[in-house]
């Protein structure tokens, strides 16, 4: 059995295709597992990391801005587009996939295309509640659509009734309790606010944490654990000195990136983050109640309408980015975090909004297709 995998350009679309990878493997010791994806982009680092046989081919995506700059960079594209179809064309024939797996990303598109086109069995899978361009473009070519949200369905042309699968979670995230995580990290026995812009960081979200913290970190009865991102570590201890705040104080834990994010949102009581498919899927998995602040820098505001699918649910408060700031954060923190029955009905809320066996659904998926080629 040989699976091949397609998409990239951000971790969103990397990761799930990676987990899934990982289970196909795991139940499959001898399958074959391949993975097409741009070359020089993250997913070729991370699928070597993952041990898997990575192609690169050389794709752009098309920018919407029309700007000179960025018509010259649409040209490139076109060039790019055609080149990539004719080198995954290539590569399909050599490989010979049994089924061929994209979720999403520009990437995905000449790899699946082709794949139809070869009579390869396809499939796509993804991740967000506002269905990505590259995905509307291949629903009418592929076998088998997988949506991690329901929400999605009403979005797209379909054929054929979808698979809602949910999205993978990595297993660190639902391998601790909250106490053995606060054992294991040496917390106080206190309510943990945890906070993270995303590996990068994010400026809005620095500064209102920023408010958060100076206003009440000197109540001590807050852990507070934010991730400022690699850029903006060293100006946000900075500014805390600056405003009287005690960097080292027992209840503060202030990192440039968190490696082990499955351990810090078990011992969470209430987290602060952005809105991607995965991070929500995450919080779900470990009941977690949350603050988001959808990104508006994604395209078609996906963040948005994932973050509102939370809110729904009544796992999660919503914080649109123009709405933001110090104040408002603490409010709605106020609101929540010394609240136990709010805390407990939102972290149940989210538990019952997961779909933990995401996994196991999308390689199910999978192997009907392999079977029926």
């Amino acid at each position: 059995m040989h699976i091949l995998f397609a998409g990239g350009g951000t971790a969103g679309h990397i990761n799930p295709a990676l987990a899934v990878a990982q289970y196909v493997a795991k139940q499959h010791p001898d399958a074959k597992i391949s993975y097409i994806g741009k070359k020089g982009g993250m997913e070729e680092r991370l699928v070597a990391d993952a041990r898997f046989d990575f192609y690169g081919i050389d794709v752009a995506g098309f920018q919407r801005k029309l700007t000179v700059k960025n018509i010259g960079r649409n040209i490139s594209a076109v060039q790019k587009a055609i080149t990539s179809s004719s080198r995954s064309k290539k590569l399909l024939k050599q490989l010979a996939p049994d089924v061929v797996v994209g979720t999403g990303g520009y990437v995905s598109g000449p790899v699946l295309r082709q794949a139809a086109k070869l009579g390869i069995k396809t499939a796509i899978h993804e991740q967000n509640a506002f269905p990505g361009v590259t995905t509307k473009m291949l629903v009418p070519l592929v076998d088998t659509v997988m949506l991690a949200m329901a929400e999605a369905k009403p979005r797209l042309k379909l054929k054929k009734a979808p698979v809602i699968t949910g999205n993978p979670v990595r297993e660190e995230f639902s391998a601790l309790s909250k106490q053995s995580a606060k054992s294991e990290m040496n917390l106080a026995n206190m309510p943990v606010v945890l906070s993270a812009g995303g590996s990068l960081g994010a400026a809005p979200i620095n500064n209102a944490v920023l408010d958060l913290i100076t206003a009440k970190w000197q109540d001590n009865n807050i852990i507070f654990l934010h991730a400022t991102g690699k850029s903006g570590y060293n100006e946000f201890v900075k500014e805390l000195k600056s405003r009287g705040v005690d960097v080292n104080a027992p209840n503060l834990i202030i990192k440039d990136y968190i490696n082990n994010m499955g351990q810090c949102m078990a011992a969470a009581d209430l987290v602060i983050a952005r809105a991607g498919a995965i991070t929500l899927s995450e919080l779900s998995v470990c009941g977690k109640p949350s603050i988001l602040i959808p990104s508006p820098y994604v395209a078609e505001n996906h963040q948005f309408h994932n973050a509102m699918s939370l809110k729904r649910a009544g796992a999660a408060e919503v914080i649109e980015e123009k709405d933001l700031n110090g104040q408002k954060l603490i409010e709605v923190v106020e609101d929540i975090i010394h609240n136990t029955a709010k805390l407990e009905q939102m972290g149940s809320n989210a538990r019952a909004n997961a779909i933990p066996d995401a996994c196991k659904r999308i390689y199910d998926e999978i192997i009907k297709l392999y079977k029926g080629k």
